[in-house]
């Protein structure tokens, strides 16, 4: 790294991004900042004079895959620094020190000012103070691969549920003013992107950290020249109001897809959870959208095998699962997270247990979103394709998010294309673009 100047060879970087999207379009922010100071990005895995592993800390298995993404790094470029930062260095940043090859450790707010770091010392550096300050991000032109456009407009969490260690790695909640929101999405309409997705920690916490409600940013977004798609991130079912349907049912541009968490589907999981809201009130929330967007596609979280879940609780999230118009599962085991009220609890569930309530829900997830996928048939969808696949067919997602290829000569990337869905393939869909 010594011998490497700007004048003998241009820098390398090289990303990697573990967990949500809030996290890409962090990762999309400082990866301009690389580009501005004259780096190329290349792929992880290649050899470059900086590795940056944005890390996730949610579960177990993140901090296992972390750890082997620093080892991964380590091999690739042995004379690189490699940085880690995100939530698992907010968290575990001694575990990380213990690691071979890693130069600086940066906490959730100090990514964002890796640039002082990165010529500070040979010797290993640790800056995972938190910090109050709302840090933007959003997806930029340096991101290998991407269509959709990730704009940060919160960060940091003000819940207090059980089970999750996210507060404790990203702070209180805080916002992105609505000004620079406009701003920012603005910069990303210019720069070619189609469709942007609102990403945070709980956006539905946006209002009471910055003064606006969610639908009045929304309701200003939908109106930006030049913006096809607007998609939100995961909203707490609590904070999903009837202004914010109205404003999203109001404009075409706004797709009928929705990420509502769920957990659980048992009332007495749910308060020891400390979640915001009942089964009925969930019901109630799903019915609402369905009732708005017919064909929408409806993401929902779920965490089986809490301490203490019976097999007559599970069933309930089962069942409510299957009641419920959901189409996209995002099973989780419960995972043990330190300083957690849940990891105090002593009716911890058997890893056996958990890993087949997992299968259980995942498969029948897989098979309700072929189901979703089939009713698609026989329609026309207006479809952003994003790449080409390995057997050479284009593929992109619908507004309700199923995964869509085709047939084509030209390159799709990029471009809304309005596609005849032909047949089913899985919970994929085959079709043909309507000229």
């Amino acid at each position: 790294m010594d011998n490497i100047t700007p004048d003998s060879k241009v820098k390398r970087v090289a990303f990697h991004t573990l967990g949500c999207r809030l996290n890409f379009s962090e990762t999309g922010s400082i990866s301009k900042g690389f580009s501005d100071r004259g780096y190329d990005i290349v792929e992880f895995g290649e050899e470059a004079d900086v590795v940056f592993i944005n890390t996730c800390t949610v579960t177990d298995g993140a901090d296992s895959t972390c750890r082997n993404l620093i080892r991964k790094a380590y091999r690739s470029s042995p004379e690189g620094k490699i940085v880690v930062a995100g939530c698992y260095a907010q968290m575990e940043a001694p575990k990380i020190a213990k690691m071979e090859g890693v130069d600086l450790i940066l906490g959730t707010s100090e990514k964002y000012k890796v640039f002082d770091y990165l010529e500070e010392s040979d010797d290993l550096v640790i800056k995972v103070d938190k910090s109050a300050d709302f840090f933007g991000a959003t997806t930029t032109d340096s991101d290998l691969g991407h269509t959709r456009s990730f704009l940060k407009i919160q960060d940091g969490c003000n819940y207090v549920c059980s089970f999750c260690i996210i507060p404790q790695a990203r702070g209180r909640s805080r916002a992105i003013a609505p000004e620079k929101a406009l701003s920012d999405a603005r910069q990303l309409i210019e720069s070619g992107y189609k469709e942007i997705v609102l990403t945070g920690v709980n956006i539905g916490e946006y209002e009471e950290a910055s003064g606006t409600p969610l639908w009045r940013l929304v309701e200003n977004l939908l109106k930006l020249d030049g913006l096809e798609r607007l998609r939100l991130g995961s909203v707490e079912p609590n904070t999903i109001t009837d202004e914010l349907i109205s404003v999203l049912k109001s404009s075409p541009k706004a797709m009928d897809h929705f990420h509502v968490p769920m957990q659980s589907g048992d009332d007495q999981i749910l308060k020891e959870m400390r979640r915001r809201y009942t089964v009925a009130d969930y019901r109630k929330i799903i019915d609402k959208i369905i009732k708005h967007f017919p064909n929408a596609g409806i993401g929902a979280d779920m965490i089986v095998g809490y301490p203490g879940e019976s097999e007559e609780q599970f069933k309930n999230t089962y069942n409510l699962a299957k009641d419920l118009p959901l189409t996209h599962f995002h099973v989780f085991p419960y995972s043990r997270r330190k300083n957690t009220t849940a990891s105090r609890l002593e009716n911890q569930l058997q890893h056996a247990v958990k890993k087949e309530r997992t299968r259980a829900l995942m498969m029948f997830g897989e098979a309700k979103l072929g189901m979703f996928a089939e009713d698609q048939v026989g329609r026309r969808h207006q479809v952003l394709f994003e790449k080409q696949n390995d057997k050479g067919f284009w593929e992109g997602y619908t507004t309700n998010f199923v995964r869509v290829q085709v047939e084509s000569s030209a390159n799709l990337r990029n471009t809304i294309q309005t596609v005849f869905a032909e047949k089913q393939l899985g919970t994929e869909l085959k079709g043909q673009i309507l000229h």
